[in-house]
């Protein structure tokens, strides 16, 4: 097929043009898009949490998975960029969280990771960060957390690997 071929019915049928405008769009502008949340552990057991600029509630670090990047490599400079803190080890999978009113901005699948890390805490990215603060297992804190978060934070201490 040429492309002579290809255009013609589109020339001919404005109406398969706009169908075809729609479909593209929608392919553009309507998938989820993909991005990580990180449970950060320090060795001496306790979680790192940050308080988010936009909303003012905890959350776990994270971001969204860059152009021609993959999970753990987002995970990792997500982590760095947030919290300062530097990626040793990805422990495990704590589960893939894709409701679509899970994030108030936009429909995102979270990929969310246990990991192990070292360092000093500071804030990378003060536009996105007010906060950061290691807490114990048994002392999260309890008023509502970003996004989905306190339930990321739930099925990790239950043990569970979730599919959301």
């Amino acid at each position: 097929m040429n492309i002579i071929t290809f255009f013609t019915p589109l020339i001919k049928y404005p109406r398969s043009l706009w169908h075809l405008g729609q479909t593209v769009l929608g392919i553009i502008f309507r998938h989820p898009i993909t991005g990580t949340s990180v449970i950060p552990v320090l060795p001496d057991g306790r979680i790192v949490l940050v308080r988010r600029s936009d909303d003012g509630c905890w959350s776990l670090p994270g971001g969204m998975v860059d152009w021609g990047e993959d999970i753990p490599s987002a995970v990792r400079r997500e982590l760095m960029e947030e919290t300062g803190l530097e990626l040793l080890k990805i422990r495990r999978l704590v589960g893939v969280y894709s409701a679509p009113d899970r994030d108030p901005r936009i429909h995102s699948i979270c990929v969310v990771v246990e990991a192990e890390v070292e360092g000093e805490m500071t804030v990378g990215d003060d536009l996105e960060v007010l906060e950061i603060q290691a807490f114990e297992p048994s002392s999260l804190p309890k008023p509502k957390m970003s996004h989905d978060h306190a339930r990321q934070l739930q099925d990790y201490l239950q043990g569970l690997t979730t599919l959301a």
